[in-house]
């Protein structure tokens, strides 16, 4: 075990991990923005609207995540009309293709997760928002997407987990991320043993922050479904503080 590559790796591999950032953020972000209408639109009773949105998601979540970079990566690059297109300055930078192929594959996830805490909302809450004569905006805004959005954060926090691990694909075309740095200074020194560990150590400990603040967040919005008695201590240690 080499040591001391291990400890001089370290600030290479935190640099890798900004780009890792960065792929990961941008692509929740925007893959989110997608998710939403995607979402509705599965629960829709309308053909045309949901016959659309699960096409999108069963291909997206039918097939890998790596396929999916080598699509818009290689794929798009061999139709005249793209090459000749506005969005060829785009399509032909390998990190825009990465973020194009990590928010569609987030999409499709993230809007079945978003669909199933949607149908988890009691019916009756629905129907006596109906029946105090609230719009279809106001039941969405003030019923449907407060409870929808607490109700998915599990789900929500595994697929940014799953999305995090999946972006060291990003490497496969040319991004230089955390596991593309590991895999340039593997070239170099032919220690793959010692780098891969020091990378999987990264992961893990990104992965472990990331947990802790979604467990956070999830209990600090899901008091009213924790035991009574849960509830009456904490309220005690309060006051005792």
């Amino acid at each position: 075990m080499d040591f001391a590559l291990m400890l001089s790796s370290i600030p290479d591999l935190l640099r890798g991990c900004l780009l890792t950032f960065e792929l990961v953020g941008l692509s929740m972000l925007f893959g989110m923005i997608l998710a939403v209408p995607l979402a509705l639109m599965r629960v829709s009773r309308q053909l045309w609207f949901f016959v659309p949105s699960y096409g999108y998601i069963f291909f997206f979540r039918g097939t890998p995540l790596l396929v999916q970079i080598f699509l818009v990566y290689y794929g798009l690059s061999q139709f005249d009309s793209v090459k000749e297109s506005m969005f060829w300055p785009i399509l032909r930078e390998p990190y825009w293709c990465a973020i194009i192929a990590f928010t569609l594959n987030t999409a499709a996830y993230t809007g079945e997760i978003l669909r199933g805490a949607i149908q988890s909302i009691p019916h009756g809450q629905i129907e006596a928002a109906r029946a105090v004569g609230m719009s279809r905006p106001l039941l969405l805004r003030r019923i449907i997407a407060p409870q929808a959005l607490v109700l998915a954060l599990p789900g929500y926090s595994n697929e940014l987990i799953l999305l995090l691990k999946g972006s060291a694909l990003a490497s496969t075309i040319t991004l230089l991320e955390l596991t593309g740095i590991t895999r340039k200074i593997i070239a170099e020194t032919y220690k793959p043993f010692e780098l891969f560990l020091v990378a999987a150590c990264i992961y893990i400990l990104i992965t472990v922050v990331l947990a802790r603040i979604f467990y956070f967040i999830e209990h600090r919005y899901t008091a009213y479904r924790r035991p009574p008695e849960e509830m009456e201590v904490r309220s005690k240690a309060v006051e005792k503080t």
